[in-house]
C-alpha cells in the first residue's frame, strides 16, 4: 500500500534490546528477562515482548499512509494519519498477553506447537490514540451498534504484515461490532506507546489495541478495516488460538467446533527470581504480576510454601504510591497489578502463586488440567523451586 510496504526478507530489521531472549529469529519473537517485569508499572518500550509473524514492514513516506475503511457500510472511505490525529487522543493502560504465554511450562507435560514462551510474553504499556468507536462514526456507525444496516456484526483489521500461515497473505483478525462501537471497552487505533511514537516492532505507523483480549486480535501495521458480517475468516480466528481439550490431538481435531479466543483468564506469574534459583536462607521477596482479561479486576493474589495446604496474600499496586482497588475508578481496569510478598525460606521450596480476579475465577492447580496441543493460555499455579545456596538475593 502507499507509504508503507512489507518487505519479503530480514535485511532491515529494527535494533533490539540486548537482553531479551531470542525465541525466533525469522520471524522475529522475543521476551525480556522476567525480572524486568516487576521494575515498574509500565513495561519499557525496549523491553515490551515481540510477537511477529514476517519481516516488519518498513514506512517509506508517513503522508502517502492510509487506512482504508470498507465493507458492509454505507459510506467506504480512506484516513489517512492526519485524519486519525485530528480525533480526540485517548491515553489507555493496557496490559497485551500473547496467548502462548507460558507455554513452556505446558510442553513439559506434553509436546505443544508454537512459541517457547517463558512467562514474559506480557506487558503493560500506556497506549495513545483515537477510539475505534469514533473512528467509525466517521463512516456513519453510530457508538453502541451491534449491526450496521446492511448486515455487518464484526470489525475486521487487516495488516501490511505478510504471514506463511496466510500464504503470503496478510494477517488479520476481528472482534464484534458492538465492542469496536462501545466508547468504554477503549478499543484504539494506537499511534503512541508510553508517551512516544509507536516504534516499527510494536506497529509503526498505526496499530489496533484491543484492551482485555489476547493479544492476536491487536493487529499491528494496519492496512484495512473491513465492517462483515461474520468473523473474520483469517488463520489466525479459524486455525489457531482456540481452547481445546487435552483429548483433542492433531489426528482428530475440529477446528469449527471452537469459537476463536477472545478474554484471557486469570493469570498470575513469579517474575522476582527463577525457577530452580540458589537463595541464602532467610527472607525473600516475591514480585510478579497477575491480570484477567474483559477488564476484571484482581481481588486477591495468593503464596503457598506447602504445596497449596496453606496460603499468604500478598500486596497488590499498579500505580506508585497509590492504593489499589480492585475494579475501583481510580484502577486501571485493562492493567496489570504487581503483587508483593516476603517470605522465610529455611530449606528448599516450592513458592506458588495463584490469582482471583474480581469474578472469583481462579488460576486451576495443575497445568494437566489445561493442557492443549497448541499450548495456549496456560493459566496454572505458578510455581518456583527454591535451593539454599550461595545467592546474591
Amino acid at each position: 500500500m502507499p507509504g508503507i510496504r512489507g518487505p519479503s526478507e530480514y535485511s532491515q530489521e529494527p535494533p533490539r534490546h540486548p537482553s531479551l531472549k531470542v525465541n525466533a529469529k525469522e520471524p522475529f519473537n522475543a521476551e525480556p528477562p522476567r525480572s524486568a517485569l516487576v521494575s515498574s508499572y509500565v513495561t519499557p518500550v525496549d523491553l515490551f515482548y515481540k510477537r511477529n509473524h514476517g519481516p516488519i514492514p518498513i514506512v517509506d513516506h508517513l503522508q502517502s499512509y492510509s487506512v482504508t475503511l470498507t465493507g458492509l457500510i454505507q459510506n467506504p472511505t480512506k484516513l489517512f494519519i492526519k485524519d486519525i490525529r485530528s480525533l480526540p487522543k485517548y491515553n489507555v493502560t493496557a496490559t497485551l498477553q500473547c496467548a502462548g504465554n507460558r507455554r513452556t511450562a505446558m510442553s513439559k507435560v506434553r509436546n505443544v506447537r508454537g512459541v517457547g514462551w517463558d512467562v514474559s510474553a506480557i506487558g503493560n504499556a500506556v497506549w495513545g490514540g483515537a477510539k475505534l468507536a469514533d473512528v467509525l462514526e466517521l463512516v456513519g456507525i453510530p457508538k453502541l451498534t451491534a449491526s450496521t444496516n446492511l448486515g455487518g456484526r464484526h470489525v475486521e483489521f487487516v495488516s501490511v504484515d505478510r504471514c506463511k500461515e496466510e500464504n503470503g497473505g496478510p494477517y488479520k483478525a476481528s472482534i464484534p461490532l458492538s465492542q469496536a462501537t462501545n466508547p468504554e471497552a477503549d478499543v484504539l487505533l494506537a499511534y503512541e506507546m508510553n508517551g512516544e511514537t509507536l516504534n516499527r516492532d510494536h506497529g509503526f505507523p498505526l496499530r489496533v489495541v484491543v484492551p482485555g483480549v489476547i493479544g492476536a486480535r491487536s493487529v499491528k501495521w494496519l492496512d484495512s478495516i473491513n465492517v462483515i458480517a461474520e468473523e473474520s475468516q483469517g488463520f489466525f480466528m479459524q486455525k489457531d488460538y482456540k481452547m481445546f481439550p487435552p483429548s483433542v490431538n492433531w489426528d482428530n481435531i475440529n477446528w469449527s467446533s471452537r469459537r476463536p479466543q477472545m478474554d484471557f483468564p486469570v493469570q498470575s506469574a513469579i517474575c522476582s527470581v527463577e525457577d530452580v534459583q540458589m537463595v541464602k536462607p532467610g527472607k525473600v521477596s516475591i514480585k510478579g504480576y497477575a491480570v484477567s482479561g474483559g477488564g476484571r479486576g484482581i481481588e486477591r493474589v495468593d503464596i503457598s510454601l506447602d504445596g497449596g495446604k496453606n496460603w499468604v496474600e500478598a500486596s497488590r499496586t499498579q500505580k506508585p504510591g497509590k492504593h489499589y482497588i480492585s475494579e475501583h475508578n481510580s484502577s486501571d481496569k485493562w492493567a496489570w497489578v504487581l503483587f508483593e510478598a516476603t517470605i522465610d525460606v529455611s530449606q528448599t521450596t516450592e513458592v506458588i502463586a495463584k490469582a482471583v480476579d474480581s469474578a472469583a475465577n481462579v488460576q486451576p492447580e495443575n497445568v494437566e488440567s489445561v493442557w492443549n496441543l497448541r499450548g495456549v493460555l496456560n493459566t496454572s499455579w505458578h510455581r518456583v523451586l527454591l535451593r539454599l545456596g550461595h545467592s546474591n538475593l
